[in-house]
């Protein structure tokens, strides 16, 4: 096919382009520098043009197909779909490869203009959405997923663009939206480190960044929570960009071209260390178990995987007619074997799910009623609302230790409202009672069920006794110091079913004195969802 390059001459058009004349297509590399387009070209032993987007765009003639590989995506102006409506115009097929959530889901708006005129106009045809969704689609089979967890981690060593610059930076410590436990939540830029492990056993860090996947996948997948998270390799700049996000989350100080100088300067700085390893990691959990697909390019080769979706893709006799994002429109089995020529190791996991609450109580957690069982089943974050009445203690040491762990004030009815979130330890429950919250952690220990609430951890000894599940604290400790046990609260805690309905009573005594600190009694049902296909209401 004869193919022009838009950008073909940076970090990834230049790597599309070399896959592409290794396929034995016609590429045309194209960009506003004619001196660097003609550079690569000849390398390629390719032709060379020079070409603005937003200049003229006759020289789309005589091509079949054009690819935007330039970016960055979310500064395209007011004409973002110039290049794409002159396609369409010319009868040329239109991909590219943004990472931008508004780009990439804009582009379904030129739909019927594609279909009449015959061509295919795909946006996000790079590691995401294109081949993030295929190895999702891989991974669930039939099944629907509850989480989508997906990561990119290049090594230190790769080369980085500056419109990879300049799609990251802007994002940091800015407000973004993220699917979490069928709810937009609000969070920020470059927050909310997660650990990932990628073939050989390689660990990297990331960090939550918005991209397509998280516009698009909860109503594609009809996920419960769709996450990603993007790393880079060297703590320093890991950490630093963080402070950065932090600072901009105070003072939201626009990121200048300036800006971005300063941080590809210090980036060139660093680039001699670290490595040329890196990876993209996707994790589906089902109802069942946790299926991953992973992937780690050594030797640099990093920066041709963005570029992978479309070399599948035009390795196809006929592309898809129509216009939207690239969300399965390749597998990944014909990802993987445009991968074939490049030093690229993918690996695939399964791992069963198992909650906490099940593995605690064994076969007594299965007699439980089912309006109980459901609660305790989360696999991202689920979340539960209701009413309930609060009694508080009296006295000055009830008030001090209420205080301490911020459980609620007494009323005779308030909204309740839980959230349960899936840790790599176990589960954090958020509880808030009208406008006051807190919070405690779940894990499980040698000796059972662990509940900390900050430095104190308790240790609950979970029984199931005539169809209620009971709480009761067995032991504490504040840090590694062992409580004796008259500095041990009492709890009185229950979970039963009334009226087809789930109920707590918990009633929390006092260290030494056992008189009452606070307790809670009422009801919780599901959250109902948000719709996934709306988040700009939020």
């Amino acid at each position: 096919m004869k193919i022009l390059v838009l950008g073909g001459y940076g970090v990834f058009g230049a790597r599309l382009a070399k896959l592409l004349v290794a396929d034995g297509h016609e590429v045309c590399v194209a960009g506003r520098n004619l001196k660097e387009a003609r550079s690569c070209a000849e390398g390629l032993g390719c032709r060379a043009i020079r070409m603005d987007r937003a200049g003229n765009l006759d020289a789309l003639v005589g091509h079949e197909v054009v690819i935007d590989a330039a970016g960055p995506f979310h500064a395209y102006g007011n004409e973002p779909y110039r290049l794409a409506r002159a396609a369409i115009a010319a009868g040329v097929h239109y991909l590219d490869l943004s990472d931008n959530a508004d780009f990439c889901a804009g582009i379904s708006a030129f739909d019927a203009e594609a279909r009449d005129a015959c061509v295919c106009v795909l946006s996000g045809l790079s590691s995401v959405p294109a081949l993030s969704s295929a190895a999702v689609r891989a991974l669930s089979g039939a099944d629907v997923p509850a989480v989508i967890d997906t990561a990119i981690l290049p090594g230190n060593r790769a080369p980085r663009g500056l419109s990879v610059m300049q799609s990251i930076l802007p994002q940091a410590g800015r407000p973004m939206l993220v699917w979490n436990g069928n709810r937009w939540d609000k969070t920020f830029g470059w927050s909310k480190p997660a650990r990932y492990t990628l073939p050989g056993g390689l660990v990297r860090q990331g960090w939550q960044v918005e991209v397509p996947d998280q516009r698009l996948f909860p109503t594609h997948f009809v996920a419960e929570t769709v996450l990603f998270r993007a790393g880079l390799e060297l703590a320093v700049m890991r950490y630093g960009l963080a402070l950065f996000a932090g600072v901009r989350r105070v003072v939201p100080f626009p990121v200048t071209r300036p800006v971005v100088r300063v941080f590809e300067v210090l980036a060139d700085f660093l680039a001699p260390f670290g490595s040329g390893r890196g990876g993209m990691s996707v994790a589906v959990t089902t109802r069942h178990e946790c299926r991953s697909w992973s992937l780690l390019a050594e030797d640099g080769d990093g920066p041709f995987i963005p570029a992978v979706a479309a070399r599948a893709l035009l390795r196809r006799a006929n592309l898809p007619v129509g216009a939207g994002p690239a969300i399965e429109v390749i597998n990944l089995e014909e990802a993987e074997a445009a991968m074939a020529d490049l030093r690229v190791v993918t690996e695939r996991s399964v791992a069963p799910i198992s909650p906490i609450f099940p593995r605690v109580l064994g076969e007594a957690f299965h007699v439980l009623p089912d309006a109980i069982k459901e609660t305790h089943l989360t696999l991202g974050t689920s979340r539960w609302v209701g009413r309930c009445e609060v009694e508080r203690g009296t006295g000055a040491w009830s008030h001090l230790l209420c205080a301490i762990f911020r459980f609620p004030p007494g009323s005779p009815d308030i909204e309740v409202a839980v959230t349960k979130t899936v840790t790599s330890r176990g589960e954090t429950w958020l509880r808030r009672f009208g406008r006051n919250t807190f919070r405690s952690n779940l894990s499980v220990g040698p000796e059972g069920m662990r509940e900390s609430f900050g430095p104190f951890t308790f240790a609950i000894g979970l029984k199931v006794q005539g169809g209620e599940l009971h709480y009761p604290v067995t032991s504490g400790r504040m840090g590694p110091i062992p409580l004796p046990h008259w500095m041990l609260p009492a709890s009185v805690a229950r979970e039963f079913v009334a009226d087809g309905k789930f109920h707590f009573d918990v009633a929390i005594l006092a260290p030494m004195t056992k008189g009452l600190l606070v307790r809670y009694r009422g009801f919780l049902s599901a959250e109902r969802p948000d719709d996934p296909k709306r988040p700009e209401s939020h």
